[in-house]
């Protein structure tokens, strides 16, 4: 799963990366956490960057609860779950960010991973998107981070990765015209040498956690030898 990002690059590297030179305005985050509002690059309109909710809420959900569930939606099954489907061919977007948080099992308990590509730059995760309406007429807009099986790098911290899109797949992925059948074979796990993973502070587990700090290596204790 993906259940914590970052995005600490500035305006002029995210205007590098994305389709059509698109500048986004955001403060660095150390520590995106579900249920917080973050940048997203909508398919109806993909010149530009909306901050949505994390944690995808359905249009027929009856209340935003059910958003902290559906802070993924796994690749294999996007095309079955009711939920999902609707989005994947209506709603795709692009999250934007520069690294992503795993914890792994060790001896001495979990430990979080810090994994950015290598060399480090602004990517794509692949998301669905959806507008929520409440009873009072308030509008949320949400999303989900879309996850696939590990590969190498990440097989050794976590049973599973957010999807990174980048260059021409990050345009398909927005792009209306593209048939379903053709998004889904771009679900597929990233490049494991263009990837690096390093140890960060446990302080990461602290939703009210976000500075620099957490993006720097940490020598965990038991390796301290």
């Amino acid at each position: 799963m993906c259940g914590r990002y970052t995005f600490t690059r500035t305006t002029d590297a995210g205007a590098v990366v994305y389709p059509e030179g698109i500048s986004i305005n955001a403060n660095p985050r150390y520590n995106i956490a579900p249920t917080q509002y973050a940048p997203v690059i909508p398919m109806d309109d993909p010149l530009h960057t909306y901050y949505f909710r994390w944690g995808l809420i359905p249009h027929w959900a009856k209340d935003v609860s059910i958003g902290i569930k559906m802070i993924n939606a796994r690749a294999e099954t996007l095309g079955e779950k009711p939920a999902f489907r609707e989005p994947l061919r209506r709603s795709r977007c692009l999250v934007p960010a520069d690294g992503f948080y795993e914890w792994k099992k060790t001896a001495s308990g979990k430990q979080p991973y810090r994994i950015t590509l290598q060399p480090e730059s602004v990517f794509s995760f692949a998301g669905i998107s959806d507008e929520w309406v409440s009873p009072e007429g308030n509008r949320i807009f949400s999303f989900s981070i879309i996850t696939t099986e590990p590969n190498e790098l990440m097989a050794d911290i976590h049973d599973r990765m957010p999807v990174i899109l980048s260059g021409e797949a990050e345009k398909k992925w927005l792009d209306p015209r593209t048939d379903v059948s053709e998004v889904i074979t771009l679900l597929k796990p990233y490049n494991p040498f263009r990837m690096k993973a390093y140890p960060v502070s446990p302080q990461v587990g602290n939703v009210r956690a976000d500075h620099a700090g957490l993006i720097q290596p940490y020598a965990p204790p038991a390796l301290l030898f």
